[in-house]
């Protein structure tokens, strides 16, 4: 493959920014996760978590009304919005000026949502990541993806990946229909998988942490996290990305000879992320 980059602990380096002794939360970013259904709360609880635990200085989640105990109770560190809707996601109306936001985790895919995400991407012009249902939105409804912004982070699995751009025959065409789809719509894909790769336009790069233990439900939502915080602590989209899918393999690396493969849950992402920060640091 040409223009492949592996994403090693030498290359994060590169792009690491470590902390200034002299920051407050004002300046560490503020991001806003758009997630979360009646009984899909625990997706937006992973990915509000994960952005905290990833330096973000804020987190604001904008949740159903039936999320709101839920989020407050589950991570007290967290700001809470709630749309007007009690079970899902109807209307995206919010005052604050987040420098990131996240869609998609546990949203669902119902006809208001829908059209909720649609009235959003309209006029959004904040740094976005996209995942889970919001692709899934977005497969469903193609013409929505010109309103993307430039160098949007979009997340999907293969079965998300395979509903945006169709059916491959070999890693091959996979490859070669995921770079057409990030140069027309100027995105940058993050392809979950085993590893996982980063496309943007012709460069892929290639993840080198990460073990089957992220196999597990809730992964996906832990990342979108991670990634978003990122993003608001002013890291460039595909630093953001680069350096997020590094960190979250690194997690599994970490944790493996204690949880082995089976016990390992999406919360032992977000609790050994300060332990891959340290592994970077040495």
């Amino acid at each position: 493959m040409t223009n492949l980059i592996y994403i090693d602990r030498k290359e994060i380096l590169k792009r690491y920014k470590p902390i200034d002794k002299h920051t407050h939360k004002g300046i560490q970013g503020h991001a806003l996760i758009i997630a979360g259904s009646y009984g899909k709360m625990g997706a937006a609880v992973l990915a509000s978590k994960a952005c905290l635990k990833t330096g973000c200085g804020l987190v604001t989640a904008f949740v159903p009304k039936c999320g709101y105990e839920i989020v407050q109770i589950s991570i007290p560190e967290a700001m809470v919005l709630t749309d007007v809707a009690e079970n899902f996601i109807s209307d995206i109306i919010f005052e604050i000026k987040p420098q990131a936001i996240a869609i998609g985790p546990g949203l669902g895919q119902g006809l208001v949502t829908q059209n909720a995400f649609h009235e959003f991407l309209k006029t959004n012009r904040i740094p976005l990541v996209t995942d889970a249902d919001a692709l899934n939105i977005l497969s469903l409804n193609k013409s929505w993806l010109s309103l993307l912004a430039p160098k949007t982070i979009i997340t999907p699995h293969p079965k998300e990946l395979e509903r945006l751009i169709g059916k491959w025959n070999s890693d091959e065409e996979k490859f070669e229909k995921t770079k057409a789809f990030s140069k027309q719509y100027d995105l940058i894909v993050v392809m979950k998988g085993a590893p996982t790769h980063i496309i943007d336009g012709e460069t892929i790069y290639e993840n080198t942490s990460g073990n089957a233990a992220l196999a597990t439900a809730g992964s996906g939502d832990v990342l979108t996290g991670m990634i978003c915080s990122l993003l608001a602590q002013s890291y460039e989209p595909i630093q953001a990305a680069i350096l997020g899918v590094y960190l979250h393999g690194l997690t599994a690396d970490i944790a493996l000879p204690e949880t082995g493969y089976q016990s390992f849950i999406a919360s032992d992402i977000i609790s050994n992320i300060g332990k891959a920060f340290l592994s970077i640091e040495v």
